[in-house]
């Protein structure tokens, strides 16, 4: 029996990570396909010694990242471990990615927390929820948020998914006079191409040119929130790159790291920390 699951846990696990590196991997041939085509002089450049270390760099690191974050999704299910809050200042609220939970923001949480911000919050956002009913649960914990700590607003940080749910409550659904600084990481503000490829009734709404996107980016500027928009270059899930910016608010562009890598690098966390450290001393 010993033997039986030394040999099945190792194989499992060596699978798991194949298929994670060959699902990144498809991803990234994926974004090469098209930006290839759409700039044949990159064909040039493709087999130069730089070119293919940062091409195995960003494929390492976002396959340990993704493993990294799907080994941590169990641990999203149980009840949040509660830390000092103090009351009067501005909370902020974590909304994770497509596929995710809140435990992917184990990392970013710690990192906030050394930098001094002790009001953090995180909520499970489903998958397999319409993105009205999950903009639903960020209005009510944000009402939730404000009346426990005694502040008026709140601070969102949004990864992926999470950006453009984010952007609905502020945007379409009241919630620009409750929110002080929304700060996007690697959120598709016009859809992805690799959306179809998501198995979730959610993905619909992120397909570039659906009518949910369409309302959420002819809907007027929020002056009251201070918009910051963080990007990566080598974003491997929002597909063409250019749909992850935002034609309003402070844009911050990255280099040399993928999607998931946007919540542990600390180019992104730095980009973060400096945009709520400005927010505050403005």
């Amino acid at each position: 029996m010993w033997f039986f699951w030394s040999t099945l846990i190792p194989s499992i696990f060596i699978a798991f990570v194949t298929i994670n590196l060959l699902m990144v991997t498809l991803s990234y041939s994926m974004c090469w396909y098209e930006y290839a085509n759409a700039d044949p002089q990159l064909l040039d450049k493709r087999f130069r010694c730089r070119t293919v270390r940062m091409i195995f760099s960003v494929i390492t690191q976002e396959t340990f990242f993704n493993i990294l974050t799907l080994l941590v999704v169990p641990f999203g299910l149980l009840n949040p471990r509660k830390h000092p809050q103090l009351r009067g200042e501005t909370p902020i609220l974590l909304l994770h990615g497509l596929f995710n939970n809140r435990a992917s923001w184990f990392w970013f949480k710690w990192s906030l927390r050394k930098q001094g911000f002790n009001n953090i919050a995180t909520i499970n956002l489903s998958a397999w929820h319409n993105e009205e009913a999950l903009t639903e649960l960020v209005a009510k914990k944000v009402d939730e948020l404000r009346h426990r700590l005694g502040v008026n607003k709140v601070h969102l940080i949004c990864h992926s998914m999470g950006g453009i749910i984010g952007r609905n409550y502020i945007q379409l659904r009241g919630g620009a006079d409750k929110v002080d600084r929304c700060i996007c990481l690697g959120a598709p503000h016009l859809g992805s191409k690799l959306t179809p490829f998501a198995l979730s009734p959610l993905s619909r709404v992120l397909v570039p040119g659906s009518d949910f996107l369409r309302r959420l980016n002819a809907a007027p500027i929020p002056e009251e929130v201070k918009m910051t928009n963080i990007f990566t270059r080598k974003d491997n899930m929002v597909l063409p790159n250019s749909n992850a910016q935002l034609p309003w608010g402070d844009a911050v562009e990255l280099d040399n790291m993928g999607h998931t890598a946007l919540i542990y690098r600390r180019p992104a966390l730095v980009a973060v920390c400096a945009a709520l450290q400005k927010q505050e001393t403005t």
